[in-house]
């Protein structure tokens, strides 16, 4: 997803509602994040430009809650339980998603394919 200065930005975004698994006193999500703004872009795999700080998926574990839930790495977490994700550091982003008296969390993610998908069906769409 790259930005253009003075352009309008148009995000393709997906919901994911991952239901916590309990684990004693842990509440497991089943996946990791990586970036946020205190990070170092330049080692974000999955920043185009390199310049992105989002918050990104970078593992998820096998039958897991969040595989279960559909979430796959690369994806990027726009908003956490209605919580904006896009300018937060990478232990603000961990927090919200760590919360203790919260079983469920709710992302709005993009990822790639669904923006390829979205381009390519406006591509093919008749002009009058």
């Amino acid at each position: 997803m790259s930005y253009i200065p003075g352009q309008p930005v148009s995000v393709v975004v997906q919901r994911i509602e991952i239901q916590k698994l309990r684990d004693g006193d842990n509440l497991i999500l089943g996946f990791s994040i990586g970036g946020g703004i205190d990070q170092d872009s330049n080692q974000n795999p999955f920043s185009e430009d390199k310049t992105d700080k989002g918050i990104y998926v970078t593992r998820v574990s096998k039958g897991g809650p969040a595989e279960v839930a559909g979430l796959r790495i690369g994806d990027k977490i726009m908003q956490v339980n209605g919580w904006d994700m896009t300018m937060v550091t990478h232990d603000q982003a961990r927090k919200k998603l760590t919360k203790k008296n919260e079983d469920v969390v709710r992302l709005l993610v993009t990822r790639r394919s669904l923006e390829d998908v979205v381009r390519q069906s406006m591509m093919q769409q008749p002009t009058h």
